[in-house]
């Protein structure tokens, strides 16, 4: 495993929680790295450290090549996929193909062209799908099947193949690492399931209690400015060895919920999506199937990581 130092890194989608806590991160772990961080949102923070440079613009293949050519990068972190908890995932999902698929690609065939060292791709265990028949433990080579009920999930489940396909076709002349992280909470994260999880109205099943796993936003950012430099090129599932259920998550939470029927939950999409602040569709099956991950292949690579939290302890930061 290599342990050369970074010198200089492009992380995509620094606006967010997860990029702000990695780039703090890489500058303890490599005092004089410089880090450009780029998001096509709103950029109102101040950098943690003057080794961070913040630029706000598109993700446009001129602006990357840009953005390339003036810098030498041996590192890309692409945190900057865009969500798909939308209120209209059908009606924006020909854009996030467009960003998250045909963007990756322009993003990957850059850092060949410019001859990057190291590329790490953030992905989802959500491109795993929740099903009653999932083994008990998912692992990296199971089928990706979250788009064969719910299409408006499409575009991640395709950003995870074609990141899958370009890294083994330039094993040989890239290092790249794909992360499937389960479900990670924390105070700088705001997603589908921290919503679910933290309303008073969302629905709790009856008659099923799938198990869930719960990253910290510190072990996932740590993993990745530590995990970039030390994996070697491949796809890992990211998850604590605990796990818990549904409804303990949000009795352990304390923000209560309604007690409702499996059977009604598919009829009650509308509904459910104004509980979970405009959750997506699809989430729905992850509070009826189990969607767990086996984490033997990152414990194999990179046996010196160690989770700071359990998924009890990344749940309680969500209580007021």
């Amino acid at each position: 495993m290599s342990t050369k130092k970074i010198k200089s890194v492009l992380i995509i989608g620094i606006a967010g929680g997860l990029a702000k806590i990695t780039a703090t991160l890489l500058t303890k772990m490599h005092p004089n790295i410089k880090i450009i961080g780029i998001d096509s949102r709103r950029l109102d923070f101040q950098p943690s450290s003057p080794n961070i440079t913040l630029i706000q613009a598109k993700y446009t293949r001129s602006n990357f090549e840009n953005i390339f050519r003036e810098h030498e990068f041996d590192s890309v972190i692409h945190l900057g996929r865009t969500s798909h908890a939308s209120s209209n995932p059908l009606g924006s999902l020909a854009k996030r193909l467009d960003l998250n698929v045909i963007g990756t690609q322009r993003i990957l065939d850059l850092c060949l062209k410019y001859e990057v060292k190291r590329v790490l791709i953030l992905s989802t265990f959500h491109v795993y799908g929740a099903f009653a028949d999932n083994p008990i433990f998912l692992k990296e080579d199971a089928q990706l099947r979250a788009d064969f009920k719910h299409p408006e999930i499409r575009d991640v489940v395709e950003m995870d193949q074609v990141s899958s396909n370009w890294m083994w076709k330039n094993q040989d002349l890239i290092k790249t690492v794909i992360l499937r992280p389960c479900n990670i909470v924390g105070p700088s994260i705001k997603n589908a399931i921290t919503a679910y999880l933290t309303s008073s109205l969302s629905p709790i099943p009856l008659d099923f209690n799938p198990m869930f796993q719960f990253l910290h936003e510190f072990d996932m950012a740590n993993l990745i400015a530590g995990g970039i430099n030390k994996m070697k090129t491949g796809i890992y599932n990211v998850a604590p060895d605990d796990y818990i259920s549904i409804r303990d998550a949000k009795k352990l939470v304390g923000k209560g919920g309604i007690p409702m029927s499996v059977f009604l939950l598919e009829n009650a999409a509308q509904f459910i999506k104004r509980a979970w602040l405009d959750g997506p569709n699809y989430l729905i099956d992850y509070i009826k199937y189990p969607c767990l991950l086996d984490n033997n292949a990152l414990k194999t690579i990179y046996p010196d990581f160690k989770f700071r939290f359990d998924s009890k302890d990344s749940l309680g930061f969500l209580k007021d």
